[in-house]
């Protein structure tokens, strides 16, 4: 069975603030370290009043140090906003304080609007178009033998896993290219999930981090003890989705009943394509849904997202995930048992 993975985009929930997301992060981190989860990763996010997660590699230190066993990710740092010398050195403290635990996944989004990149200092003009050389920077520095003037300290030898993020196909062909493990927001931009997908696996190119091709997809879960219960603990995201796409970035609102019926054509068709990629509903009703994923894409792993608006039925959800994958595991050790024991004979 493929690993479960973790993705917190930290939210803010309406009439808390971001202190209380920190402590919610990391109680979430060390459950999910229960649960046998595989990784957890924070997105790096500016000027947005719902999450939480600005200051990445701060935040995993956070988590990191909380946890013991569980590998602690960035999903991602929007490279262009950073130098790479910078990111070495943070991502280089971490590994340092936390062996062979850190990811550092890299996208070339803001992770913000126009104005808030412009308050990063980025270029916007050039950015984008410099990601993959800046990315490469980055692993020389991170290498044992880098080519770089300035030495990463720490950084330099330390080879923390480098992951490709991505909504389109550019993020694919990059991380084929680079022979690097490719993760495609999935979660809330699907669109283009089944291309990038095939354009990563067949252009894949062995590299000395990676020798196969390697596919994590976001996903959405809303579990709950009911599919109504779900159903309604989901609106809290849909809510926060369609002020962010409607030009109103909210903190993370409370569920409100009804919420889908309320909305017009527009708004509807927005939703309805998001959660294309997500599964709402009791445990075995979650349970349908992730198979029927997994069988469609292929993928290697799965990073589960669940903006749930009360931190009680967050746990409750991604335990009622993490009891689902132990279940498909124990079905898969089944058939293969099966089949063996039909060959023997």
């Amino acid at each position: 069975m493929i690993p479960f993975s973790i993705l917190d985009l930290a939210p803010i929930i309406q009439g808390s603030d971001a202190a209380q997301s920190f402590r919610n992060s990391l109680d979430l981190a060390q459950h999910g370290e229960q649960w046998g989860f595989n990784r957890y990763w924070l997105a790096e996010h500016h000027g947005m009043p719902g999450v939480a997660s600005a200051a990445t590699a701060v935040l995993m230190a956070h988590v990191a140090a909380g946890t013991s066993t569980i590998r602690v990710g960035a999903g991602g740092i929007m490279l262009p906003n950073h130098s790479p010398l910078l990111i070495a050195e943070q991502f280089g403290t971490l590994e340092s304080l936390h062996p062979g635990r850190i990811d550092l996944g890299l996208g070339r989004a803001p992770g913000s609007d126009q104005l808030t990149a412009r308050a990063l200092r980025r270029n916007l003009s050039s950015d984008a178009n410099e990601f993959p050389q800046d990315v490469m920077e980055l692993m020389d520095y991170l290498s044992p033998s880098s080519r770089q003037p300035v030495r990463a300290v720490p950084g330099a030898g330390l080879q923390v896993p480098i992951w490709i993020l991505g909504s389109s196909l550019f993020g694919a062909q990059l991380a084929a290219h680079l022979g690097l493990p490719f993760a495609f927001a999935s979660h809330f931009a699907p669109g283009q999930m089944m291309q990038a997908v095939a354009l990563y696996r067949d252009n894949f190119k062995p590299s000395a981090q990676l020798k196969k091709s390697h596919v994590m997809l976001g996903f959405n879960v809303f579990a709950a003890d009911t599919d109504d219960e779900a159903h309604l603990r989901a609106t809290s995201m849909q809510q926060a989705f369609v002020n962010l796409r409607s030009g109103r970035p909210s903190s993370l609102p409370p569920p409100l009943s009804g919420y889908m019926e309320r909305l017009g054509p527009q708004e509807r068709a927005m939703l309805d394509a998001v959660l294309s990629s997500s599964a709402i509903g009791s445990a075995a009703t979650v349970r349908i849904q992730l198979e029927a994923f997994i069988d469609r894409t292929g993928a290697d792993e799965l990073m589960i997202t669940s903006q749930i608006f009360d931190h009680a039925a967050r746990l409750r959800s991604y335990e009622i995930t993490a009891g689902i994958r132990l279940e498909m595991a124990d079905a898969t050790a089944t058939v293969r048992r099966k089949r063996a024991s039909a060959v023997l004979s």
